[in-house]
């Protein structure tokens, strides 16, 4: 919550970039990195299987807090898994998805992820796309849940952006 509001105050992007560019301080922060990125990948490695599955109650009660704030890329924000049901048990009936991790980080129990997420719809008619998202994981009794998430149309590394 405190990182929810942290952002909020500052912004979300000169909050988590300001931290992200700085390397870890030493051997410890690499250690707990490594096991964020872990730990962040089974969850992305589940949404990807509920997406796959077109099971959308996996998603909502394995991947995100019940406390959840969501904002799509119009700015409408959903709060709480109740909010957050009806959005995907319409998206996961026709479309893969896959998650790609670009700028993690992590400090305790709090951490966060720049990710590409990438959407490919069962209908061969219509064309993939992708999402910058940025995912906000608290670490809770040992498991990391995403308590927030913000997106918008587009890919890191376009448009020469790192990546």
């Amino acid at each position: 919550m405190m990182l929810l509001k942290m952002c909020a105050s500052l912004g979300a992007l000169a909050c988590a970039m300001s931290v992200l560019l700085a390397p870890p301080a030493n051997a410890a922060d690499s250690a707990e990195l490594a096991a964020f990125k872990a730990a962040i990948r089974a969850k992305y490695d589940l949404k990807e299987r509920a997406f796959a599955n077109h099971d959308a109650a996996t998603i909502v009660e394995k991947f995100y807090a019940p406390d959840v704030v969501s904002t799509d890329e119009a700015g409408k924000t959903h709060v709480g898994t109740a909010a957050i049901r009806p959005l995907y048990e319409e998206v996961v009936k026709g479309n893969k998805v896959r998650v790609e991790s670009v700028y993690p980080h992590v400090n305790g129990d709090a951490g966060w992820d720049w990710a590409n997420f990438y959407v490919t719809p069962d209908d061969p008619k219509e064309k993939p796309f992708s999402f910058k998202i940025l995912f906000l994981w608290e670490r809770i009794d040992g498991e990391w849940w995403c308590k927030g998430d913000f997106y918008t149309l587009g890919r890191f590394g376009d448009e020469g952006e790192p990546h």
